[in-house]
């Protein structure tokens, strides 16, 4: 397995055809994986906007100030709104905004971006990600599959890493499960999360900052003889940091 960068694409704008602009700059082979970042689908789907769009109500502005009491920086009730408004549910508010979104990934802010933004003030997430996948992937002619990518932080680690937010032409996951390891032993539990490992891959080569390679192809990946698994995103009834975090209030400390 090997992964590159498509070079050469252009800043994308509102209504560019991602799936056109990478077919004209990668030989693509049946079996691809094409990762893209999620900023260029939300540019090419028009999902920017400004601060000025957002009247803040009470609860942006009951966060603002707490969040301001809590770091020290003044932070704007419009940018609080905003990701009120991006998302299905605000888990943690403090000491910043923990979110689920619309397509049921757990991040910071919404998924709201302010770095390479190709100009706006926000860049909010695809709406549908799994459906932004799925165009991507009907508009490229090799069999492929596509992940539309994103960076998020991790519980008990430093530092960011690629995950999936969509994906279409391959299962989320491996599930493991009834096979049985080098000893004998059933695995009971197992289900790997294929699309952000390829997520981690793509993103190790598009780099962050100003790379400007948001889209890399995985070659030669091999899912294997395996059932597949399009769970991804946990249920909130069975997550129980979340259900923790629910009863949790930040003191400062």
């Amino acid at each position: 397995m090997h992964a590159f960068a498509v070079d050469g694409l252009p800043e994308i704008d509102a209504g560019d055809d991602l799936a056109a602009l990478v077919a004209e700059r990668a030989d693509l082979t049946d079996g691809d994986v094409v990762c893209v970042a999620s900023t260029v689908v939300s540019k090419a789907e028009g999902r920017t906007a400004a601060l000025a769009e957002f009247t803040p109500g009470p609860r942006a502005e009951e966060i603002a100030a707490r969040l301001a009491d809590v770091t020290g920086e003044q932070k704007d009730p419009r940018f609080a709104q905003a990701v009120i408004e991006e998302a299905t549910e605000v888990i943690m508010d403090a000491p910043f905004l923990l979110t689920e979104t619309t397509c049921g990934h757990v991040g910071v802010n919404a998924g709201i971006d302010r770095s390479n933004t190709g100009g706006a003030e926000l860049l909010l997430l695809p709406k549908r990600p799994a459906e932004s996948a799925a165009r991507i992937q009907a508009g490229l002619a090799a069999d492929v599959g596509v992940v539309v990518t994103d960076t998020s932080g991790r519980p008990f680690r430093h530092g960011q890493r690629g995950v999936a937010l969509g994906w279409a032409g391959l299962p989320a996951a491996r599930d493991w499960r009834g096979e049985t390891d080098r000893d004998g032993h059933e695995l009971a539990v197992t289900v790997e999360a294929v699309v952000d490992e390829l997520a981690a891959t793509a993103n190790l080569v598009s780099g962050e900052g100003d790379d400007g390679t948001p889209v890399v192809v995985v070659r030669e990946f091999e899912f294997g003889d395996h059932d597949g698994s399009e769970q991804l995103f946990r249920a909130v009834d069975g997550d129980f940091v979340r259900q923790a975090l629910r009863d949790w209030t930040f003191d400062g400390a």
